[in-house]
């Protein structure tokens, strides 16, 4: 995936040299790639059981999704290149154990911040397993046999994104062994010392005659440059966005400017940067990274703000959630076969086509909630969400093989490297962006949901006995109670203003029943209005990523059905591991 030594090494042979244990081999290799997908889509169901837990906060929230995929980005292009350097089984024995090592922390997990550095340490071992995954392939099958190999991926990719979601609501709510959201996590330790053990015994050791040179300063610069744009984005609206907040996001230009010409700089002395910058001289492909990172902005920060407003918004089990989502994952499914058959003929129009149709189910997603609001159902939601699930399908199943199209072939591995990093950096800030509006919206939507059901307060107050001159200040303090514990940091701690105080601590238990049903009225009203509001930003990111499309060249990615470019051949796993819904 990552380097050109995985793409040129000299592959399996047909004939006597062949590895008779390769489709074996290739079972194990897969389990381990559906492990590390399936962790990344199973955790957005767990995120409600996660916060209540471990009294987490939106931002504790934001960092263990976007913690994990941003340290994957980061790693992937070098994790393939240890591979080629110190040996592919090696690395891959090295990524799954540490993969299999984070999952058990992480279901152990004591704090917020624990969770987090597992999850951060988890997604590099991911980044480290998942080239080695893709360069054996490429090096025990014969190239008659290869495709089909390659096809197990793709298959394996659509079982973990529609299987996460499902599985992991059924863990959580039968709370297998007392331990609510833990297993999400633990479940990863059979199967990874399953994969261990057979990998051992199995997979055969192999290494790129030449392999390029690592490039760690370049790995700094990059992390810098992103920690400085995507740590104020997460903790600023929290902390009020004191001064530094907009200076550490001004200073992260000057970074990504640095990484740039320093890549330019290693490009000269040694021919190995982390990210070749001759690569962005071919239209197809720097128009293609830009309409990449749009699109995927809107991905994951979907699936995180539905889960949200599903779960804590609408009291639905994590089963239900994860039922909820069952129609988004069948519908990448059912489209992503017919877009690969269809854009060889039809190139660039077939991704356009889906860009549409997920905004169009993005757009419809809003329609359903503005018109239900808190009494939307599953199946309301579910033609919506099966239009956004086959838009999605449309879109990323051709868009590897559209973006490298043009790519010099010598260029194929680092051009596939960097392409799957871009998505996952997409991701990542859609996630940190998100949080900006959302959990923003949150707080700026309590007014209007406190005054919709005020009347509800008033006559239930009036029912249950309070005198008339103490339901105005009750009001009042249920305004500010509703707005603080939307805000909250913690959103499991009860703010000061929601304490009983003054004509409040002699109501009685009805009166308290009546404010905790308005309370719960309103905390509905506040997720429909804001998740609403909210989903124009991703209708806006599909949009984007639409009118970039015509910046692709109009015959990219046409050719013969079945037949890929050589760097798509290898990015069309990493397509499958963008989908982390």
């Amino acid at each position: 995936m990552s380097s050109d030594a995985q793409i040129l090494a000299s592959p399996a042979a047909d004939g006597d040299g062949v590895d008779p244990r390769r489709w074996l081999t290739l079972v194990i290799l897969l389990l381990a790639a559906f492990m590390n997908l399936l962790d990344v889509s199973i955790v957005n169901i767990a995120i409600p059981s996660i916060q209540r837990d471990l009294n987490a906060s939106y931002a504790d929230v934001q960092w263990a999704l976007a913690g994990y995929t941003l340290a994957y980005a980061l790693v992937l292009i070098t994790g393939g290149r240890l591979g080629d350097m110190f040996g592919r089984k090696r690395l891959f024995l090295i990524g799954v154990t540490g993969f299999t090592i984070m999952s058990a922390l992480c279901g152990a997990a004591q704090s917020p911040g624990m969770l987090i550095a597992c999850r951060v340490v988890q997604g590099a071992m991911g980044a480290i397993m998942v080239p080695q995954v893709l360069a054996v392939i490429q090096v025990i099958f014969p190239p008659r046999e290869r495709i089909k190999a390659l096809a197990g991926f793709g298959i394996t990719a659509g079982l973990g994104t529609v299987s996460g979601p499902l599985l992991g609501g059924l863990l959580i709510q039968h709370n297998l062994f007392g331990l609510d959201w833990r297993p999400i996590f633990l479940i990863n330790v059979p199967v990874g010392i399953v994969a261990v053990i057979a990998s051992a015994v199995l997979v055969r050791e192999s290494r790129a005659p030449h392999p390029p040179k690592l490039d760690p300063v370049g790995v700094v610069l990059i992390t810098a440059a992103l920690l400085l744009l995507l740590y104020p984005l997460v903790e600023g609206r929290q902390l009020g966005w004191p001064a530094w907040t907009l200076i550490s996001m001004a200073a992260s230009a000057p970074v990504f400017a640095l990484f740039i010409g320093y890549e330019r700089i290693k490009t000269r002395r040694d021919d190995s940067p982390l990210v070749p910058m001759t690569l962005f001289r071919e239209r197809g492909f720097s128009a293609g990274m830009a309409v990449s990172a749009a699109f995927f902005l809107g991905i994951a920060s979907y699936a995180l703000v539905l889960t949200l407003f599903l779960q804590i918004g609408l009291g639905f089990t994590p089963l239900h959630a994860g039922l909820t989502f069952l129609p988004f994952s069948v519908g990448v499914l059912i489209s992503s076969g017919a877009a690969a058959r269809l854009a060889p003929r039809f190139g660039r129009v077939v991704t356009m086509a889906g860009a549409l149709i997920i905004a169009a189910g993005m757009a419809a997603v809003i329609g359903i909630v503005h018109h239900y609001g808190t009494a939307v159902t599953t199946w309301e939601l579910t033609p919506a969400l099966l239009m956004a699930g086959v838009g999605l399908g449309t879109v990323i199943a051709p868009l590897s093989d559209i973006v490298l199209d043009r790519v010099p072939k010598q260029d194929a591995g680092s051009a596939s490297g960097v392409f799957n990093t871009g998505l996952q950096l997409g991701n990542s800030i859609g996630i940190a962006l998100i949080g900006v509006i959302f959990f923003g919206l949150l707080g700026s939507q309590s007014g209007p949901a406190a005054t919709m059901v005020a009347p509800q307060l008033r006559t239930g107050l009036a029912a249950a006995g309070v005198p008339a001159r103490y339901v105005a200040p009750i009001e009042t303090q249920f305004r500010s109670c509703l707005h603080d514990r939307l805000v909250a940091a913690d959103p499991t701690a009860t703010p000061a203003s929601c304490r009983p105080a003054g004509a409040a601590q002699a109501l009685p238990p009805a009166a308290h029943r009546v404010i905790a049903a308005a309370g719960g009225s309103a905390v509905r009203q506040d997720f429909a209005a804001s998740l609403v509001r909210t989903l124009w930003f991703q209708v806006g990111a599909f949009l984007l990523s639409f009118l970039l499309m015509f910046g692709l060249p109009a015959g990219a990615g046409r050719r013969r059905a079945g037949e890929l470019t050589p760097a798509a051949a290898q990015a069309t796993a990493g397509d499958g591991d963008a989908v982390r819904v």
